[in-house]
Parts: structure tokens; C-alpha cells; sequence
């Protein structure tokens, strides 16, 4: 328990800084501890969940946040947080861990082939 909290520090510190919610590391992590890749899922939503709200506060004071394009993104995000876990009981967890390593993967390629062009970096 002390470990998985200590690894939370890290990841809230990591997500709240990147925007990136904290998922891609969460479940990776509970994947290596033996988590069966749905539990690990629905369980890193309750951290995202949990990191995020703080998260939002902080920001908000900070005034780091458009609220309209964020309730509209959230909006969508909504919708499609309703279909993801039905499509997710149809996919194999040995399924489920190549697409997402992919995933992960092609995510960490763009962010770097973009960090290049950016001229506020």
C-alpha cells in the first residue's frame, strides 16, 4: 500500500503537469502488479478521478483553464466514456494490452516528433 501511494504522488505530480490524466501510467502499473487489464481500467478511472478534481482546482486558481472548450470536450468525453467499457468486455486482456501498448507508443512518437517544432519549448 505504501508503494502504490508513493507511485500516486509521482503520477498526480505527472498528470496534473501533462494533461495526461494519469491512465497511462495507472494501468500499466496495474497490469505488472497482476490486475486483470478491465480492473485495472475502471480502477485508474477512480485515481483520475480523485488526481483530476484537485488537479482542476489548483489550475483554476492558477487560471490555467477555458472553461467553455472544457465542458465542451467533456461533453463528448461524457458520451464516449459510456460506450469505451461495453466495447472493452468484447476485447481480451492479452488484446487489450497490445492495442494499448500501440497506443502508447504512437502517443510517445507524436509528442516527440512534435516537441521539434515547437517554438515555446
Amino acid at each position: 500500500m505504501i508503494t502504490l501511494a508513493l507511485v500516486g504522488i509521482v503520477v498526480g505530480v505527472l498528470s496534473s503537469g501533462t494533461g495526461l490524466g494519469g491512465g497511462f501510467l495507472v494501468v500499466p502499473l496495474l497490469i505488472f502488479l497482476g490486475r486483470e487489464a478491465k480492473l485495472a481500467v475502471g480502477t485508474s478511472f477512480v485515481f483520475i478521478l480523485v488526481v483530476a478534481i484537485s488537479s482542476i482546482l489548483t489550475h483554476y486558481r492558477l487560471g490555467n483553464i477555458d472553461l467553455k472548450t472544457g465542458l465542451v470536450l467533456a461533453l463528448g468525453g461524457v458520451v464516449g466514456a459510456q460506450i469505451g467499457p461495453h466495447l472493452l468486455q468484447h476485447v481480451s486482456d492479452q488484446n487489450f494490452k497490445r492495442f494499448f501498448s500501440v497506443l502508447l507508443v504512437i502517443t510517445a512518437v507524436w509528442i516527440f516528433a512534435n516537441s521539434f517544432g515547437s517554438s515555446k519549448g
